[in-house]
Order: structure tokens, then C-alpha cells, then sequence
């Protein structure tokens, strides 16, 4: 009953080959997967239009307040609103 046929090792031994080969392919489809560029479809182009993208959004350079360490605009000169700030207008 708990014996160690040629058949049994054998068909043990398949299973495992077949598990191991299953993970590599799936590993593998995933990798092109990733690889590969998304095409944008017509509907998440729509989406994408209406949000701006990283490269489209506006940013501030900010400069740290001598007096109290808060960062404020360094363009806009505008200051942190506390007494003595070097950069209220």
C-alpha cells in the first residue's frame, strides 16, 4: 500500500517536473509582459487628457525660512507670515 513502485516515483516525478515548468512559463509571460509598452486604449486616452501628466504639472522651487525653517515660494518672495520672516513682501 505504501510501497515505492516505478510507477508512483515515476508519476511523482512528472507532477513535479510539470509544476516547475508551469512556474517558469508563468514567470516568463510575465516578464514580457512587463517589458512590452502599454498601448493606451481610447478610453484611457480620454482619461489621460483630462488629468495632467507628471511632466505637465507646474512646480515651485522652495527655499527654507532663516527665522522659523518653514519652506516658502523663493519666486514669489512670499513669507511665512511669521514677525521677522526675511521673505514677507
Amino acid at each position: 500500500m505504501f510501497g515505492f513502485s516505478p510507477a508512483k516515483l515515476l508519476f511523482t516525478a512528472l507532477i513535479i517536473a510539470a509544476v516547475w515548468y508551469g512556474f517558469k512559463w508563468l514567470n516568463r509571460v510575465q516578464e514580457n509582459q512587463n517589458k512590452k509598452p502599454r498601448q493606451p486604449t481610447q478610453d484611457s486616452s480620454a482619461n489621460n487628457r483630462a488629468e495632467p501628466s507628471a511632466q505637465d504639472a507646474d512646480y515651485e522651487e522652495l527655499v527654507a525660512c532663516s527665522k522659523c525653517g518653514d519652506y516658502v515660494i523663493a519666486d514669489k518672495k512670499s513669507g511665512c507670515g511669521k514677525e521677522g520672516c526675511p521673505y514677507d513682501k
